[in-house]
């Protein structure tokens, strides 16, 4: 297992016992200079934010014998697809590990940003404890647009359905089990209509900067943008400008552009060579969270659970339920 966390160690000790399976572990990520690690083992499962490009990595995996990439994490555009086909390599990842994590963190963020928490932080630390422009919205007048019900986007309808809110979504499939929770309609309608929009897509050549500045222009003033999917889904300069130019009112992103450098590290002391996001930091408006939306006791147990029962499973001759690139 590559690139494991102090966190993973106890599902995965408990895997370990109960299965009788020798897990080994590192806290690299997979690249070209650390390939051969795998050598000599029979699967490998990784969890990373930067890319496995080189086609070396492919090419020695194969050699080695090895016959799957599995991701203990969603999000499998890290993986070059061509590469690990040409080389006869499986690849899965955890689809659904805990969706539950993801919705509370937006419906967290959304109760701060609605109740101008960070703004009234900031006015306090100079001891202003006025109501000037901090009057609030209730979650149950308002509309919630989701781009993206898959399993995330379907726990976040849940939530704020049952807070008493509309909610609709723009989805190409549309799931007859959410029928008494949202109402399906198209991006536009979203976009123009919704008081908070929240985004829950995978990252693939049409969602690649699907919100820009165009889309921002279309959103009500008094809207709500949330981000907890992938940071390029969005035009991040484009979601400055709307923020200053008071297109939109308030934003939570969870992921940004160029995360790959900053998330998971501590920074203390040094720059952020991210001007965008120095801008959204500095903003009263903007939650700011470092891709934690996952980061519950239940998603790192399903995780780790997960993706070594889909290495037993292609080992063993089955076919995971989790392979992507089909």
């Amino acid at each position: 297992m590559y690139n494991v966390r102090p966190d993973e160690q106890k599902p995965l000790d408990g895997w370990v016992k109960q299965n009788g399976v020798q897990v080994d572990t590192n806290s690299v990520p997979l690249n070209a200079e650390t390939v051969d690690l795998a050598k000599g083992y029979d699967g490998i499962v990784i969890q990373q934010h930067g890319p496995v490009s080189d086609p070396t990595i492919y090419e020695k995996l194969h050699l080695f014998g090895i016959k799957q990439i599995t991701l203990r994490i969603t999000g499998y555009e890290i993986i070059d697809l061509d590469q690990a086909k040409q080389n006869d390599l499986v690849v899965t990842n955890v689809p659904a590990y805990s969706p539950r994590s993801v919705s509370e963190l937006v419906l967290a963020d959304v109760m701060s940003l609605l109740r101008h928490i960070g703004e009234v932080g900031e006015r306090e630390k100079h001891g202003d404890f006025s109501w000037k422009g901090v009057e609030a919205r209730e979650i149950h007048t308002l509309t919630v647009g989701i781009i993206g019900a898959g399993k995330i986007g379907s726990a976040v309808a849940r939530i704020f359905r049952a807070l008493g809110a509309t909610v609709i979504a723009a989805d190409p499939i549309h799931r007859p089990e959410l029928n008494d929770t949202l109402t399906y309609v198209d991006h536009e309608t979203v976009f123009k209509t919704a008081d908070i929009v929240t985004m829950h897509t995978p990252l693939t050549d049409e969602t690649n900067q699907m919100i820009n500045a165009d889309v921002f222009k279309k959103m009500k003033p008094s809207a709500i943008f949330i981000n907890a999917s992938r940071g390029q889904v969005v035009d991040t300069g484009a979601l400055v400008n709307a923020l200053e130019d008071q297109e939109i009112s308030a934003a939570a992103i969870d992921t940004f552009e160029g995360e790959n450098t900053i998330v998971g590290q501590d920074l203390t002391g040094k720059p952020i060579d991210n001007d965008n996001l120095k801008k959204l930091l500095a903003m009263p408006n903007v939650n700011v969270t470092p891709h934690i939306g996952f980061y519950t006791e239940v998603a790192v147990q399903n995780m780790v659970e997960i993706a070594l029962n889909d290495v037993m499973m292609i080992l063993n001759g089955q076919k995971s339920p989790h392979e992507v690139g089909e």
